[in-house]
C-alpha cells in the first residue's frame, strides 16, 4: 500500500538564500458541506502528478486528520479532481496514510456488509449503508506509479465512500429517498440560516 511520509506533520525545508532551516506548514482547508452543489460534481482525472498535486495531498491529509476523519476526497476541499486520501487505522495503531490518484474500483465482492457511516461533508449525521465487503482498486500513487490493491473491512468501505465522492455521489444516496430528502432539507435550512447571519 502506498504511504505518504510526513503527512500530518510539518515538513522541513531549506531556503537556498538562507541556509537556516524553516518549517513549511501544510494547510487545513475548509470543507464543503451539504447542500453545496460542488459535492455533486463528477471530478476530472488528474493528468500529471506534480509538486502542486503533492501539496494538495499533504493539505488533504492535514485536513482529514484535523477533522478528524478516515477519508477525504479532493472535491470536499473544493478541488474537482480525482484524488482521495485515507487512513483506516484505529486507536493507537500506527498511522497508515494512503493517497490514491485516479482511483478505479475494478472488482467488488459479492459479499455485502451493512455498517454505520458518516461523512465530513454531512457532519453529525450517521446511518447504515450496505457496501461490498471487499474491493480491488487501481490507482496512481504520489510518485505517479500504477498500483493495485485488494482491501477488505474498513479500508474497503472508505475506498468505496471516497470513490463515490469523486463521482458526485454522497453516502446518503445509498439510503431511502425519504431519509435522503429529510437530511438534504435539514442541511439546506441550516445553510440558509447561516447565510442570513
Amino acid at each position: 500500500m502506498n504511504t505518504v511520509r510526513g503527512a500530518g506533520k510539518n515538513l522541513r525545508r531549506v531556503d537556498p538564500r538562507n541556509p537556516k532551516p524553516y518549517l513549511a506548514r501544510m494547510a487545513i482547508r475548509p470543507l464543503l458541506i451539504l447542500p453545496d452543489p460542488r459535492l455533486r460534481k463528477v471530478s476530472e482525472p488528474v493528468k500529471r502528478v506534480d509538486a502542486k498535486l503533492k501539496a494538495l495531498v499533504a493539505d488533504m491529509f492535514e485536513t482529514m486528520y484535523d477533522a478528524p476523519g478516515v477519508g477525504l476526497a479532493a472535491i470536499q476541499v473544493g478541488e474537482p479532481i480525482r484524488v482521495v486520501t485515507m487512513d483506516a487505522t484505529r486507536g493507537d495503531d500506527p498511522k497508515n496514510p494512503i493517497a490514491m490518484i485516479n482511483p478505479e474500483i475494478v472488482w467488488f465482492s459479492d459479499e455485502k456488509i451493512v455498517v454505520e457511516e458518516g461523512c465530513l461533508s454531512i457532519p453529525e449525521f450517521l446511518d447504515d449503508v450496505e457496501r461490498s465487503e471487499s474491493v480491488r482498486v487501481k490507482f496512481l500513487d504520489t510518485d505517479g506509479k500504477q498500483q493495485e490493491i485488494e482491501a477488505g473491512g474498513l479500508l474497503s468501505r472508505v475506498i468505496q465512500h471516497e470513490v463515490d465522492h469523486i463521482n458526485g455521489v454522497l453516502f446518503i444516496d445509498h439510503l431511502s429517498r425519504l431519509k435522503r430528502d429529510r437530511v438534504t432539507k435539514k442541511f439546506a435550512k441550516a445553510a440558509k440560516r447561516e447565510a442570513a447571519g
